[in-house]
């Protein structure tokens, strides 16, 4: 197979084994330009006095050395706030959120990003908390509070004395934005976030529109180190249907991206068998610096958009500072002989969940069903 855009450039395409596609770093480092690269050496030198501050303060002996060096590292985390801002503003198609919005919404981002990170907040808590960070990336991405055009919804309450009464809401009207939208899940940390950025699709979409889902499995080899890792795209377990996603606005949602390697896989092997997407949005929580450039340099009309951007990635391919495993966090672990499917991903979610999503729960088991 050869993956769209990589032999013009003379890159390595991804392989196939065995009904699976395998994307190599070496492949995704070769997007990068050499000012990328610059950027990125800049960013990781920067962090590596971070850590050195951290080590400091880990062995901290009384309030004064403590708050010297909490002084130092916020200093050097403004630095790098300031270096990825500069980065991001020559690179319009990673939008992050705190870069793009007014001063006043700074906040409420920074306090959802602490409770996400904190070790402490346990998986409930971060469920709850991702949900909240996915509304404000709906916004983001979809614009729609800059929206002068506004649809109508008129709800019947529950008050029926002296007659039904009835309330009149009026909303953005973004239909041309997410009408066209098929959500396409990585799982597995993916499942959730992605079902609800379906419903705010749904909640915003003057008919109620429901996206369609295409269904892909893919992991990456974590016995592998960040320059030599493999992204491995099972077909086998993967539910889409090329044509579905012809000239569509493609939706990724996805916690966290550290180097941007499943996304790439997937979506070059989609382009390979021809699909042409119409657009590409990826919504992540976390995305480390180097996997949004990696990213939107292998994808033409990709855009990557952002709650947070951390700075770098330790030697195993994990953003740092980051905050772990989200797709553990949010689903708890799986057994290393059982593995779940996505079907009972959803059934451990619970009654709860499965009501509130119900509708995005019904497509999803008629894309695995009737395959």
């Amino acid at each position: 197979m050869i993956a769209a855009g990589a032999e013009s450039a003379g890159r390595p395409a991804p392989e196939e084994r065995m009904n699976k596609v395998v994307l190599k770093a070496q492949d995704l480092d070769g997007y990068l330009t050499d000012g990328d690269r610059a950027m990125i050496e800049r960013m990781d030198g920067l962090y590596r006095k971070a850590m050195l501050s951290f080590s400091i303060l880990s062995a901290a002996r009384g309030d004064g050395e403590r708050k010297k060096e909490e002084s130092n590292l916020i200093a050097l985390y403004n630095e790098m706030g300031g270096l990825m801002q500069e980065i991001c503003k020559a690179e319009p198609r990673i939008q992050v959120y705190s870069f793009e919005t007014a001063p006043e919404h700074h906040g409420e981002a920074s306090r959802l990003i602490a409770k996400l990170r904190d070790i402490d907040t346990q998986r409930q808590e971060f469920v709850y908390y991702t949900q909240r960070a996915y509304e404000l990336l709906f916004g983001l991405a979809f614009g729609g509070a800059k929206s002068e055009n506004k649809n109508y919804l008129i709800p019947r309450t529950p008050v029926t004395m002296p007659v039904q009464n009835y309330a009149v809401h009026k909303i953005p009207n973004i239909d041309d934005r997410i009408d066209n939208t098929v959500m396409c899940v990585m799982l597995r940390g993916a499942l959730l976030p992605s079902m609800i950025v379906s419903k705010e699709i749904q909640e915003f979409s003057s008919k109620g529109y429901v996206t369609p889902f295409a269904l892909f499995k893919i992991k990456r080899d974590d016995t592998k180190n960040e320059s030599t890792m493999e992204y491995v795209l099972d077909l086998d377990r993967s539910y889409f249907r090329p044509e579905e996603l012809d000239g569509k606005d493609l939706v990724f949602a996805d916690p966290m991206n550290a180097t941007g390697g499943s996304l790439v896989t997937v979506v070059k092997y989609i382009l390979d068998l021809g699909v042409k997407p119409r657009s590409v949005k990826f919504l992540t929580i976390i995305s480390a610096l180097k996997g949004a450039l990696r990213a939107v340099r292998a994808v033409d009309n990709m855009t990557v958009y952002t709650l947070w951007m951390d700075p770098a990635l330790n030697e195993m391919a994990y953003i740092m500072p980051g905050l772990g495993d989200a797709g553990d966090r949010i689903n708890g672990r799986d057994l290393d002989d059982t593995p779940r499917d996505m079907i009972q991903l959803i059934a451990d979610y619970g009654a709860g969940i499965a009501s509130l999503y119900r509708a995005q729960i019904r497509t999803i088991e008629e894309t695995v069903l009737r395959r």
